[in-house]
């Protein structure tokens, strides 16, 4: 982003890398689940833990993101970081279930603050300076320090709590929390764009401006449905088995976190190559190919579990897709979106993909019970059909931009 330098979306862009950088470094996930063992948890009340996250994510997207339409993002950017420092400090003290859930709930709500709220910021950020095209390049580049991030996580979190001793798994919550406050200083450093005005009309209003767009622009809600159909099955839900799937096939525990930093490494060039990708063939070409890709990584992992060199492979394909598709949705999606209800229109499309988040859990934690690999494969079926809904660019984006500022 070097044509960039010295404007505003410049900056923006800067500052948002870092505070992904910091805000999503997290030590003690590579450990978390072993973690919610050692302080007592069985594996139902994991998955209630869950169930927590998304019930808050589910619940809080539309006031953040109305909040943030009418405050702006940086104001937005605090108040979710305090909610997450919050949250991750009630692990201290957290030995019985119910703090977890509300530890939980706290944290599921912090991640809706900065949903919709980042790409509104950046979309307009460049749109200011004319290069609002370069969205998914951006988007693509501030991905990449969750990926740099990671690797220090999932190494030196593993090394830190080698010995699962509670005094490690507190130093691993200590040092998150260290690493967030770093994170609100670069918040502090965020520029608003001119070209936005913080909306001041009645909530509802604003809500039901970011359902006409959406109205508007049918195309819009497909695509967003094509994207979640791949990425919950592909990402979510996978990563929940890969760990398994791995060992299973013969990698050693102690390997995993080598592998978990070069798939990191594979993601941090994938999302820096975004504008060399969409250069060579077009976004909606990538989008369709990576999602059949997906489809690809969890069917041969379904059906050929024993070879860990098709497990392994499969592995980072689906996180070549998860690096990539994102960047690119991001582009189209808020191509077709007005400025001055962005945050609102992508947290109630965030709405439906927490929605089918509880569903698709649900489904497969009933299939889960025929067997591991009918998993992967309903997993597969899944991804298929959200690969074959449609997408199109926004061809008519003024019109929108047009009525849904009325």
């Amino acid at each position: 982003m070097r044509d960039l330098k010295g404007t505003l979306a410049g900056h923006n862009i800067r500052v948002l890398y870092w505070i992904r950088f910091f805000g999503e470094i997290s030590f003690l996930a590579p450990v978390l689940t072993l973690f919610y063992t050692a302080r007592g948890l069985s594996a139902s009340e994991i998955l209630i833990v869950l169930m927590f996250w998304s019930g808050a994510v589910l619940i809080g997207e539309v006031p953040t993101g109305v909040f943030a339409d009418r405050y702006g993002a940086k104001v937005s950017f605090l108040v979710g970081t305090f909610f997450k420092i919050g949250s991750i400090l009630l692990l201290l003290v957290a030995y019985e279930p119910w703090v977890f859930f509300l530890y939980s709930f706290i944290n599921g709500f912090s991640v809706t603050f900065f949903s919709g709220a980042d790409e509104a910021l950046l979309y307009d950020s460049l749109k200011e300076n004319g290069a609002e095209n370069k969205m998914d390049q951006a988007m693509g580049h501030i991905q990449s320090a969750e990926f740099i991030s990671m690797i220090f996580a999932v190494l030196f979190g593993a090394y830190l709590a080698k010995d699962l001793e509670n005094e490690q798994f507190i130093l691993l919550i200590l040092l998150g929390v260290f690493f967030y406050l770093v994170e609100l200083i670069f918040i502090l450093r965020i520029k608003q764009p001119r070209n936005v005005t913080q909306y001041r009309e009645n909530p509802f209003l604003q809500v039901k401006s970011g359902l006409n767009v959406i109205q508007k622009a049918p195309h819009l809600f497909v695509m967003f449905l094509n994207v979640s159909l791949v990425f919950i099955p592909a990402s979510a839900v996978y990563e929940y088995f890969n760990q398994p799937l791995m060992t299973d096939a013969g990698l050693p525990v102690m390997y995993i976190g080598v592998v978990y930093a070069c798939a990191s490494i594979m993601g941090y060039f994938a999302s820096n190559s975004i504008g060399w990708l969409t250069s060579r063939f077009s976004r909606i070409f990538l989008m369709n190919a990576t999602g059949l890709l997906a489809v690809i990584g969890l069917i041969l992992s379904a059906l050929l579990r024993e070879s860990l060199f098709v497990i392994l492979g499969a592995f980072f394909v689906l996180r070549f897709v998860r690096a990539v598709r994102y960047p690119i949705y991001s582009q189209l999606s808020n191509d077709s979106i007005p400025s001055n209800v962005r945050a609102t229109t992508l947290s109630l499309l965030s709405i439906i993909d927490s929605v089918m988040d509880l569903v698709i859990f649900a489904t497969l934690s009933a299939v889960a019970l025929t067997g591991f690999t009918n998993v992967l494969l309903i997993s597969a079926l899944i991804a298929l059909i959200g690969t074959f809904l449609p997408i199109r660019s926004a061809h008519v984006r003024h019109n929108v931009e047009v009525a849904g500022e009325k």
